[in-house]
């Protein structure tokens, strides 16, 4: 979906009618700062800081960044420092915070379980992100965009609040390089806690070959996978060998990146089918495949809950309803090198020309990749960068043709578009599933929107609801115990 699409409105709602409702981790440090110089309407951010177990670290967050009645239409966000291995104090706290806040209100007004889901190629925050969501009681971590192999031991120390380091991927890293970030919770803490909360990890994969290696090799318990085809909407894994692109432009898949779920099943974990699963008739499909059940993400991305941009959001389900919605698999727009999926809207970032006129300028730095510089220690570039620091930095000037800035057309999706210099303002770039084509489905009859429960109404009619389990946002229904994958 996208970050802060997902966000704690959707997932509490999915989960209050009995499935289990997923947030997008994605972001969330800058996602809270924006909402809090948008003056936090509503005030759900402070039900959140007034909940968290460090009130002298949520004052400090709050003095920096809450801006009564909200910033100025035409004034810009405050710039955040970008995430480095060696973090400030404040973007720690940030990622702490955050994370803690969206799994509260997710969670807030009922009893069941909520998850959270994270991109494992952004690293850094990674540590204090999982720990924050673990304060607040989170019941899932999803993770993939990577071979998280490490999260189930970072869940086990955390629980404990026991200090926990994570390897990043190093572009050129030498044997003796110090390629790690580090957190130790009791340098945060401001009281003694019991032990928290384990929750189950689900690791996202899209080959048999991933899906053996995650329980085969994990540092600890993998408690399920999802298993995420092509279509679904993001980023999607490259196909292997060679690229090759249709006469459209988009990456050509083939036999060998089918997935064998006669191969998933033998390994024997719970699974659940990602990626044009969101109907009953693919659910039912998932289940007697040995699913436990399906991912469901853009179906819920166009809901009322959704945090998506109310604009986009209708202008995307108007074409839908018409047979005119289209998604391009742009194997060039992710400075991450991933195939990333885009859904075609007039006046967004998925037109050349607006892309073009936007300069390039990398001030939020998610989708970096880090590389060893001249002097042994980590350094970080973007292809989305501009293409003078890029190359100064090493990086070659194919791998930047193409690229666009998803971290500031992601914010833009969300309704925290950044404003330079007064009157230039972001623009956004909507991602969705192939089944972008099918969300019209979901709507009542005579309605012009539909909700999270019309999503389930068609998901799962009747009484079958009480049966099944979802995990969602990334969403998931299946058939496994509400408490556990």
């Amino acid at each position: 979906m996208g970050a802060g699409v997902s966000s704690w409105r959707l997932a509490q709602a999915v989960s209050r009618l009995g499935q289990l409702g997923v947030v997008s981790g994605t972001a969330l440090d800058e996602i809270l700062v924006r909402r809090l110089q948008d003056g936090d309407p509503g005030g759900h951010m402070r039900r959140g800081f007034d909940a968290f177990p460090f009130p002298a670290m949520a004052e400090r967050i709050w003095r920096s960044y809450y801006i009564p009645g909200g910033k100025a239409a035409a004034a810009a966000y405050l710039t955040m420092p970008t995430h480095q291995q060696q973090e400030p104090r404040e973007l720690v706290e940030l990622c702490i915070v955050s994370n803690f806040v969206e799994v509260f209100l997710a969670r807030e007004g009922h009893s069941n379980p909520v998850g959270i889901n994270y991109l494992e190629k952004i690293q850094i925050p990674h540590l204090p992100s999982m720990y924050g969501a673990m304060l607040a009681g989170v019941g899932y971590v999803l993770m993939g965009a990577g071979i998280p192999l490490h999260v189930p031991g970072v869940l086990d120390a955390l629980t404990e609040h026991k200090a926990a380091e994570y390897a990043l991927h190093v572009i050129g890293a030498r044997e003796g390089d110090d390629t790690a970030v580090r957190f130790d919770p009791r340098d945060f803490m401001e009281c003694e806690l019991a032990p928290l909360h384990r929750p189950a990890f689900l690791a996202i994969v899209s080959s048999n070959t991933l899906a053996a290696t995650m329980l085969r090799k994990a540092n600890g318990k993998v408690d399920g996978l999802v298993i995420e085809t092509r279509t679904a909407g993001g980023h999607n894994a490259p196909p292997r060998g060679k690229l090759q692109l249709s006469a459209q432009g988009e990456p050509v898949y083939g036999e060998r990146d089918s997935i064998d779920l006669e191969k998933i099943r033998e390994l024997g974990a719970p699974f659940w089918l990602a990626g044009g699963y969101g109907s009953a008739a693919k659910l039912r499909e998932a289940l007697e495949l040995g699913a436990a059940g399906v991912q469901v993400g853009t179906a819920f991305a166009f809901t009322r809950e959704s945090g998506l941009r109310e604009d986009l959001k209708q202008a995307l389900l108007d074409l839908a309803l018409r047979g005119e919605a289209r998604v391009f698999t742009d194997p060039l727009a992710s400075p991450a090198g991933f195939p990333f999926k885009v859904a075609r809207l007039e006046g967004t970032a998925s037109e050349d020309a607006v892309a073009a006129a936007r300069p390039r300028i990398c001030d939020l730095g998610f989708l970096r990749e880090m590389y060893r510089g001249d002097d042994g220690q980590i350094a970080y570039r973007c292809p989305a960068e501009p293409l003078s620091v890029y190359l100064a930095k090493g990086g070659k000037a194919e791998d930047a043709q193409g690229r666009k800035c998803l971290c500031n057309a992601l914010m833009a999706n969300i309704g925290h578009q950044q404003v330079r210099c007064g009157h230039h303002v972001e623009s956004p770039l909507v991602t969705a599933g192939d089944d972008l084509t099918e969300v019209g489905r979901f709507l009542p009859a005579g309605a012009a929107s539909y909700g999270a429960a019309d999503v389930l109404d068609a998901l799962l009619p009747g009484d079958s609801r009480t049966a099944f389990t979802m995990v969602g946002s990334a969403s998931l229904t299946g058939a496994a115990a509400r408490g556990g994958a």
